[in-house]
């Protein structure tokens, strides 16, 4: 057995034994955590220096290589891609808050200055006050940060936010319109209308 059918089995193992209702344990979040930081990590060698993560393409990845798709049911998946939405978010902030330290210096002297290190930047600044702001959220209406976190973070659909919290798809898309203008109110102010 290789160390990447062991790591399978194990998150197979762990999205298995999960109980109905609760919340991604902390080893399942940590296993699915260094499995997208490590694809995240490839993908970005891989890009130019302007191109972003493409969450939902690493979150799908990762889960054909962490779970066996035979064993894990319905319920199960939406366990896992819980999981995955929580360490989604933690890798891109982290990869923010790194392009944000280069930023400012990091050790490195910065050479040039192009259009799209700029827009990168600029995203991780505005990554990392989502960050705060979802915080915030969270402290006041829990699920509407966890449908934050799946749909934005994790980029699964309505009907997949639906399963992974296990409320209606109605609930999610009130949800989603209540998180989206709250978070809009509290990174742009008050008296700005949310897009949409």
């Amino acid at each position: 057995m290789t160390a990447d059918d062991a790591v399978r089995d194990r998150t197979t193992n762990l999205v298995l034994a999960a109980k109905d209702g609760d919340a991604p344990s902390e080893e399942l979040f940590a296993v699915v955590y260094e499995e997208l930081r490590r694809l995240a990590g490839r993908q970005l060698e891989r890009e130019q220096t302007g191109h972003t993560l493409r969450a939902t393409a690493l979150v799908h990845e990762a889960y054909l290589r962490l779970v066996d798709d035979t064993r894990v049911t319905h319920k199960g998946r939406a366990y896992f891609f819980g999981a995955v939405a929580r360490a989604m978010r933690r890798v891109l902030v982290d990869h923010a808050r790194r392009r944000q330290a280069g930023k400012r210096g990091g050790g490195e002297a910065r050479i040039t200055l192009d259009e799209g290190a700029i827009a990168v930047d600029a995203f991780a600044d505005e990554l990392i006050d989502l960050d705060r702001a979802l915080e915030e959220l969270a402290s006041l209406n829990p699920r509407h940060a966890r449908v934050v976190e799946c749909r934005f973070f994790a980029g699964l659909d309505v009907e997949e936010t639906a399963a992974v919290l296990e409320v209606s798809e109605r609930t999610v898309k009130s949800d989603w319109a209540f998180a989206r203008a709250w978070l809009h109110r509290a990174l742009h102010g008050a008296d700005t209308d949310p897009p949409g």
